[in-house]
């Protein structure tokens, strides 16, 4: 099998090289840095990048910018994928007020240029969208929620398992990030449904792993591990540090591709996330850091301003992927994210 994945050198697409990789298939990435240009040296990817050239006999990387029509294009001429995984993009709501063009045209206009290289010239590939929860807007910050001392969660008993499918993606505030991501979902489902190729989209809460390259405006988790780490500030921004999220481990998520993958159902679009038993507050986060490294904290700062369109409370319902795909199994729990993302930071700083 030959895979294709786009933002190979990031947190998802490094992960689905390494595991393509290991199985035996060619792997060809695309990924052109441009994180280190819309964050800066901390979200520089380069290394990430020489780790996988280094350690990954059958991958292939290709510098290129998803923007770049006839340049996606004749790379999908040369090379018969069978499988897209399309992880790149641009992944910041603050960043995305700021640059909207930038954020438009990586996101929705490079998705589009994906897919319809894909439908023109490798038409039964199976194709997988990495799409985001903020396609909800702020619809999940209209449920009841209850207040407690470390978090804020969901008063409605019909949300104890989280955010389904159903949820609606109208009505709401989105923020310009959400907005562009909004119309690559949706252009992915239009694919595989109108087209029939075989696409899948996949919502994702926080992502997350021992090589996200976190930074204040993306990556939340790695970020804050950081800062734990050398003792710097995190600035908490809004709802008192109570907010909480699901954390997923980049290889539960690239298993549930590869799941989707062996059997894929055209047009289909899936939440994903680590649900309720690996969702915890940003105060929460900060104690299960300080567990695992030894007592270490960062200084914590608050600005009572939230993020734009920002999630009080989000976990996800995993359910409609679960009942489709019952052989997927979830295998990191939060402490032992947590724990491995410690671990590796540690000696990255040593």
């Amino acid at each position: 099998m030959k895979v294709l994945v786009t933002g190979s050198a990031g947190l998802i697409g490094s992960e689905a090289v390494e595991f393509f990789d290991a199985l035996g298939f060619d792997v060809h990435g695309i990924d052109n840095n441009m994180r280190a240009n819309f964050f800066g040296p901390g979200g520089d990817t380069t290394w990430n990048r020489q780790r996988l050239e280094a350690s990954c006999r059958r991958y292939t990387h290709h510098d290129l910018d998803i923007r770049d029509r006839l340049d996606v294009e004749r790379l999908f001429q040369r090379n018969a994928y069978e499988l897209v995984i399309h992880a790149a993009a641009q992944p910041s709501h603050d960043l995305a007020a700021l640059r909207p063009f930038d954020d438009f045209d990586v996101n929705a206009g490079g998705t589009l240029n994906l897919l319809e290289a894909a439908h023109r010239h490798t038409p039964d590939a199976v194709f997988i969208t990495v799409s985001t929860n903020k396609v909800y807007g702020d619809n999940p910050n209209k449920i009841p929620l209850s207040e407690f001392e470390t978090r804020w969660d969901y008063a409605d008993p019909a949300f104890a398992e989280g955010i389904a499918e159903t949820m609606s993606i109208d009505g709401c505030l989105h923020s310009v990030f959400g907005a562009s991501k909004v119309a690559a979902d949706l252009m992915t489902q239009e694919y595989g449904r109108y087209f029939g190729l075989r696409t899948g989209t996949f919502r994702g809460g926080c992502l997350t792993g021992p090589h996200h390259s976190g930074v204040p405006l993306h990556g939340f988790l790695s970020y804050l591990v950081h800062t734990a780490l050398i003792g710097t500030d995190y600035t908490i921004l809004g709802y008192q540090g109570k907010q909480v999220r699901d954390q997923i481990h980049s290889a539960d998520v690239i298993g549930a591709f590869w799941a989707f993958a062996q059997n894929p159902r055209a047009g289909e679009f899936y939440n994903l996330g680590g649900g309720r038993p690996n969702a915890a507050s940003i105060l929460e986060c900060v104690e299960l850091i300080a567990e695992a490294s030894g007592g270490r904290r960062p200084t914590l700062t608050y600005d009572p301003t939230h993020r734009v369109g920002d999630h009080i409370c989000y976990y996800t319902d995993m359910g409609k992927f679960r009942e489709h795909y019952p052989e997927w199994v979830q295998q990191h729990d939060l402490p032992a994210i947590v724990d491995e993302m410690v671990t590796n930071a540690i000696a990255h700083l040593d």
